[in-house]
């Protein structure tokens, strides 16, 4: 696409709108900006001075005519101000097509699904960055935008960098071109109802990130995972297909006799993997299947393995107060997730959860609460999500509250886990908000 002179709206700021701005910017756009925040002043005084046009989120300013919108991820798909510029036709992308579109051919690894995705990605990166030394980078939704990694390492004149990016699917839904050379769907589970409007709707988004592969682009399949066999029947995949598994051993990537395998080769050994839990089981044969794909020796995968201890936020070790080990799984934001952070213990858990409201059924998580000694419920949706998983759960109001009350009725061998099943947006700006006071919070006990 031609960018100098078109019109072109940003909705929502962010760091990535911001990183949109500025490659807008630098391919001589006419950049408007809604926003429906109030902006920093050092913001709004560079906004000004590139020439940004800035209007707040009234539904007149999506009246107007442009050439291209590039949308925050966090603007639901379902809003009305979506649904004004989608009745007139108007082009709506996010940073990760704007990034794509203007850039030389990278190596491109996109990685999604509902859980898992950032110790994947961040796995996958350490991987590459073994391999490959400073031509491997990492971005995304795990934190940086790729258009600010475009900005950096100057991807439209430069190529043939390797990209781990975590991929969300509000980012893939407005996927017109992106191609990564490898991709997989972790898993597939209920989240983000009140975004996307169905299950049907988020799952189908999921399965943009493979639409434009082929040939020999290479898809890693979850052979395991009921609901992706379902949908990539709906929609099939046009390019290789390698699958793994943990329950069975007639895939391209497989568990035997305490090693992993990958295309019927003795890869890695168990006794490398730190991480706790059958999860990241499933996430670790994920990346060194990609490895492989991108030819990384065994030593190397070996090495990286053997030091990865995982990603803040994602069942990650706070401290030890006598006795009781305290778990931050801020990250847990759907009941898939605080199921997997459960079912790696086995007794004594003091789960904390709450948070926003997004309506999730806790029916599921039920069945796995056998290593559960009480629940506290916190914030907003903290009384109907604890209530709703058994009778007589602690209710309070605060996360600090959650905390004291959790360090009370601990004893030595318990596990104080904040695993809250929900996004954080009642009271915090992100989960990384609500985990990093989580932890401030143990760490003055």
């Amino acid at each position: 696409m031609e960018y100098k002179n078109k019109k072109v709206l940003v909705i929502g700021l962010a760091r990535s709108g911001m990183a949109a701005i500025k490659v807008l910017n630098k391919l001589g756009a006419n950049i408007f900006l809604s926003e429906k925040k109030q902006l920093e002043e050092k913001d709004r005084k560079y906004l000004e001075s590139i020439g940004v046009t800035i209007y707040n989120q009234d539904l007149s300013v999506f009246e107007k005519d442009y050439d291209l919108v590039v949308k925050n991820p966090g603007v639901p798909p379902i809003s009305e101000i979506v649904k004004k510029l989608q009745e007139r036709n108007i082009p709506i992308i996010t940073e990760i097509e704007l990034a794509y579109d203007i850039s030389k051919p990278q190596h491109y690894i996109a990685i999604t699904g509902t859980n898992g995705k950032t110790t994947t990605t961040t796995l996958v990166y350490e991987l590459l960055k073994k391999a490959f030394k400073e031509k491997a980078l990492v971005g995304g939704n795990i934190g940086t935008p790729l258009c600010e990694l475009v900005l950096e390492h100057d991807l439209i004149n430069n190529d043939g960098y390797y990209i781990s990016l975590e991929i969300s699917n509000h980012q893939l839904v407005d996927i017109i071109n992106f191609r990564p050379q490898i991709s997989t769907i972790i898993n597939l589970t209920p989240d983000h109802l009140e975004t996307m409007g169905s299950l049907d709707a988020y799952y189908k988004s999921k399965t943009e990130v493979y639409r434009n592969m082929k040939d020999d682009d290479i898809f890693i399949y979850n052979d395991d995972d009921k609901i992706l066999h379902e949908y990539t029947e709906k929609y099939p995949i046009n390019c290789k297909i390698q699958t793994i598994s943990l329950d069975h051993t007639n895939t391209y990537s497989y568990i035997k006799d305490d090693y992993m395998y990958v295309n019927n080769e003795k890869v890695l050994p168990l006794s490398c993997i730190r991480l706790v839990g059958k999860h990241n089981r499933q996430n670790i044969l994920i990346a060194i299947s990609i490895a492989k794909a991108l030819n990384i020796s065994n030593e190397d995968i070996i090495d990286v393995i053997d030091n990865f201890k995982g990603v803040e936020h994602r069942i990650e070790f706070v401290r030890e107060i006598n006795g009781v080990k305290y778990y931050n799984d801020s990250k847990g934001t759907n009941t898939d997730a605080s199921i997997t952070a459960l079912d790696s213990f086995e007794k004594g858990v003091i789960l904390l959860v709450g948070g926003y409201e997004k309506g999730l059924d806790m029916s599921e998580m039920k069945k796995h609460l056998s290593c559960v000694k009480k629940i506290i419920g916190f914030g907003a949706a903290g009384k109907r999500i604890a209530s709703d998983l058994i009778d007589n759960p602690i209710i309070v109001n605060t996360l600090d509250e959650a905390v004291l009350e959790a360090s009370k009725l601990a004893t030595s061998g318990d596990i104080v886990l904040l695993s809250p099943t929900t996004s954080s947006f009642d009271q915090y700006s992100s989960y990384e908000e609500r985990g990093k006071h989580f932890k401030q919070l143990v760490n003055k006990l």
